[in-house]
């Protein structure tokens, strides 16, 4: 149920971005100019690497879906990625989606940019999303996140949580994507208590290793365990499930990412160390674009979900996030001021 509200308040807060928004693309009855008499479908996501089932970035995407296929009653599908595959791969799946009559198509994750150029000049009817990424087209929405901000929250609930004064960061795969979730964190945790190490450790240079091998998570987190940490934050997709285990099984705090995955069900032997998650509402953005397409208003250009709109935050379903003194007060009053710009967050890293 909580999922449900927050994505319908992240649709509320962006109606002032859906009546700025150039109007083109599909509605949900207009014909694609491709596909002679097919009338739209609906919405069709392309995932990401690790696909349904990450409990993470694929899953809260996945969540969008479902709310949009609820409550505008049309068809929707979900296209897996391929192990290995190429660009020409991605751009096919795109076109096939929208030759068959979706409106919008969203691909899941930066590595869509280059197929998603060229595949939206070929369907100027139907409206594209990009999840992560910025690509230039009239009828392409390019929804990205204030990764940096939710990660400063979880940097301050790790360093109130720490009793070593040593924390760790995980990230699939060093990139500037997942550099803005190291930036935050390390800010988030020196703002709040001085002396406090961050271990850094990134998992590979192949985004299909790094954000899809738990095993490699899990060693990483070990590492960072034995050296001292007693606080673990993954942005690692679903090798962030070896890093949940890794923490759970050693009775340390870990910190999720994406979704709140102290919720999520195949985590739930673990959920008891998830002290909270950075929430990015993958999920709200692409409801919000169904419903811009649907209501005749299609949303384009960068469209960007932060703080001041709960497009990014942090979760409190663990009871045991309220009890660790101080740890809420100081979230709460971090956020205020990441609203109100008295704090400024890095996008990179001090290195």
């Amino acid at each position: 149920m909580r999922r449900v509200t927050r994505l319908t308040q992240i649709a509320i807060g962006v109606t002032g971005l859906a009546l700025a928004a150039t109007a083109c693309g599909g509605t949900s009855s207009e014909k694609n100019s491709n596909d002679g008499d097919k009338k739209n479908l609906g919405l069709a996501i392309a995932y990401d690497v690790g696909g349904k089932g990450d409990q993470s970035f694929n899953d809260s995407a996945y969540e969008g879906l479902v709310k949009a296929q609820k409550e505008f009653g049309y068809k929707t599908a979900d296209q897996e990625p391929k192990d290995g595959e190429s660009d020409d791969d991605k751009a096919q799946r795109l076109s096939n989606l929208a030759k068959a009559g979706y409106n919008p198509v969203v691909g899941i994750g930066f590595a869509y940019g280059p197929a998603m150029k060229d595949v939206a000049k070929k369907f100027p009817k139907t409206t594209f999303g990009i999840v992560d990424s910025v690509v230039e087209g009239d009828n392409v929405a390019s929804l990205v996140f204030a990764e940096n901000e939710s990660s400063y929250l979880a940097g301050v609930a790790a360093a109130k949580a720490t009793k070593s004064d040593h924390v760790g960061f995980v990230g699939g795969v060093d990139n500037e994507l997942i550099n803005k979730f190291e930036a935050g964190f390390e800010q988030g945790v020196a703002d709040t208590k001085k002396g406090v190490k961050v271990e850094v450790q990134y998992l590979d240079e192949d985004p299909a290793k790094g954000f899809a091998s738990p095993d490699l998570g899990e060693a990483a987190a070990d590492k960072q365990l034995e050296d001292g940490a007693d606080v673990i934050y993954h942005a690692a997709g679903l090798s962030g499930q070896g890093v949940i285990k890794a923490a759970a099984e050693q009775k340390k705090w870990v910190i999720g990412v994406d979704s709140d995955q102290y919720a999520q069900k195949t985590l739930d032997k673990y959920k008891d160390y998830i002290l909270t998650s950075a929430l990015k509402e993958v999920g709200g953005s692409i409801y919000t674009l169904a419903k811009s397409v649907k209501d005749g208003k299609p949303l384009s250009g960068v469209q960007t979900f932060d703080l001041k709109v709960d497009g990014v935050g942090v979760a409190e379903t663990n009871p045991q996030y309220k009890t660790i003194s101080g740890l809420a007060d100081a979230v709460a009053k971090a956020k205020q001021g990441i609203v109100d710009g008295t704090i400024k967050v890095d996008t990179k890293p001090k290195k």
